[in-house]
């Protein structure tokens, strides 16, 4: 899921479903300060989210698995691949966003440098229900630990990104840098013309269907 997405959004449940009408099991889970699970939003870093993902997959799972991940999700995918390359048939990427971290850092007001400095998280305005999202130093700082997009991405599973054209928050071009730094052959890239950045509408579902049948057979 995305960044304060929780495990009941529609992509999350159309995998659900996708899984169970092959027979397949499927895991989904919130991350730290997210959804159900506990903790405040603000104390939550990349490091504590991947370590979240990481728990789940090794407690939880069995044998080879599909990573579905959603923009900040797309990110944390991404690095558990990296981790656990032996366990993973392939990824499923919606509208992913590695490094967004650096992306949020590079576009920072007076306004929000004046409060991290004073010790207090930035609402960074969000154009969705769960908005703001409250942006601390700590988030971002910790994201340099965890960039991906400055050389290869050492990935060889199948991959396959959706992203729409009409995406606000992460900017589509960025999903063509990320196709060229995975180091695998088997990379497919799909762009929905009128997609925004949560792609949960019919199109969107329907893409995504079609992006895990097509790793499920590969």
């Amino acid at each position: 899921t995305g960044l304060k997405s929780g495990m009941d959004g529609l992509k999350a449940i159309e995998t659900d479903r996708f899984a169970k009408a092959r027979g397949l099991g499927a895991v989904r889970f919130d991350y730290f300060g997210h959804g159900a699970s506990s903790g405040a939003f603000e104390e939550g870093t990349i490091s504590r989210w991947l370590d979240n993902a990481l728990q789940v997959f090794d407690d939880v799972t069995q044998g080879p698995q599909i990573l579905v991940g959603s923009s900040m999700g797309g990110w944390i995918a991404l690095l558990m691949a990296l981790a656990r390359p032996a366990r993973v048939k392939g990824l499923v990427l919606i509208a992913p966003a590695p490094d967004f971290t650096e992306v949020i850092k590079a576009g920072l007001s007076d306004e929000a440098k004046a409060l991290f400095d004073a010790g207090k998280p930035w609402p960074r305005p969000s154009a969705y229900d769960d908005g703001p999202y409250m942006i601390t130093r700590s988030l971002l700082e910790d994201g340099e630990k965890h960039l991906l997009l400055q050389g290869p991405i050492n990935i060889q599973k199948p991959v396959r990104i959706l992203h729409g054209m009409r995406d606000e928050d992460v900017d589509p071009k960025q999903s063509l840098t990320l196709v060229d730094r995975l180091v695998g052959r088997d990379v497919t890239l799909t762009y929905l013309k009128d997609g925004d950045h949560r792609l949960s509408d019919e199109a969107g579902l329907k893409a995504l269907v079609q992006a895990l049948e097509s790793i499920l057979t590969s």
